[in-house]
């Protein structure tokens, strides 16, 4: 049977352990932190629920010992600061890089062969961070952003029609933040286009909405979403490790995929036991190859600041 690792024990990262336990994705969850006795104590928690919520999953807890963590199949990456109210997510950069940078290495220390996916922000640049550090093929670090994005579109989609969420369809590209690509013309309810049932101008709010969604949770409670984002991350450990093949946006370095190279971005890829099994490449309009280039532009500019720092 599975074992994953979530390092990180803040909101997200136990969230993530939580819906893992919860839904038996894995045998054994291992919770990492170097906050003193937090991992301990929450994965503590959560295994004391299992007996209330009837699962088998394993959840242990470690502060900063590696060790615990090996073999592990998948390792999930939520260190890192949050984002503060008013702070941009490239001023988060410097400090993450080398958070990110130090798991990294001690994650593959112990689990040479385990894919790793990246919740940390600046999501794109830190994905891009793991990947240089661990020197894995690409299929085994992404980064998570595209089911969360989809996720905020679709419960908007959702409210609006007063429908079930589990009928909407939707697929959205490109960095992780206000340059998203929401792509209307491929969403749809139970098969109908979403076009034919929201209004222009409805629509469009919903996409603003869509983009700045973090924002609009930080400014209501002062810090970043988790419950989404760690059940987000979740349901990528699932498709992996139960080799769903499922098709899902996430975060991945194109070479050549959409006219793209050495950029990390959010495309449709298949997710599987591999990691990522291919990259689907949608026909994009025009419309939409200008506003995917507007967001690779923002994402490589970040990836320079990223640069500069190593350089250092």
């Amino acid at each position: 049977m599975a074992k994953v690792t979530v390092v990180g024990a803040g909101n997200v990262g136990a969230t993530c352990a939580d819906v893992l336990a919860y839904r038996e994705i894995a045998e054994e969850i291992v919770l990492i932190d170097i906050k003193e006795g937090v991992a301990e104590g929450k994965a503590l928690d959560i295994w004391q629920k299992a007996p209330i919520n009837q699962y088998d999953s394993r959840t242990v807890g470690s502060t900063n010992d590696y060790s615990k963590t090996a073999d592990s199949d998948v390792v999930v990456i939520t260190s890192g600061l949050p984002r503060k109210p008013g702070m941009t997510r490239d001023d988060l950069i410097e400090t993450n890089a080398g958070i990110v940078k130090s798991v990294t290495e001690n994650v593959i220390k112990f689990s040479p062969n385990a894919i790793i996916i990246v919740v940390s922000n600046p999501l794109d640049v830190m994905t891009y961070q793991a990947h240089i550090t661990s020197k894995l093929p690409r299929a085994k670090v992404i980064g998570m952003a595209g089911i969360l994005d989809t996720a905020r579109y679709r419960a908007f989609i959702a409210e609006e029609l007063n429908i079930s969420p589990k009928e909407i369809q939707a697929i959205l590209m490109g960095g992780h933040g206000d340059t998203m690509v929401p792509l209307p013309r491929y969403t749809t309810v139970a098969g109908i286009p979403v076009t034919e049932l929201i209004a222009k101008d409805t629509l469009d709010a919903i996409i603003e909405r869509t983009k700045f969604g973090g924002g609009e949770l930080v400014k209501l409670m002062g810090t970043s979403a988790w419950y989404a984002p760690g059940s987000a991350a979740a349901q990528m450990v699932e498709a992996i490790l139960k080799n769903q093949r499922r098709v899902f946006p996430v975060c991945i370095k194109l070479e050549g995929e959409y006219g793209i190279d050495d950029c990390y971005l959010g495309v449709p890829v298949i997710l599987g036991k591999n990691g990522v099994e291919k990259v689907i490449e949608l026909d994009l309009n025009a419309d939409e190859k200008e506003l995917l280039e507007v967001s690779r532009g923002h994402v490589k500019e970040v990836m320079s600041v990223l640069d500069k720092l190593s350089s250092k």
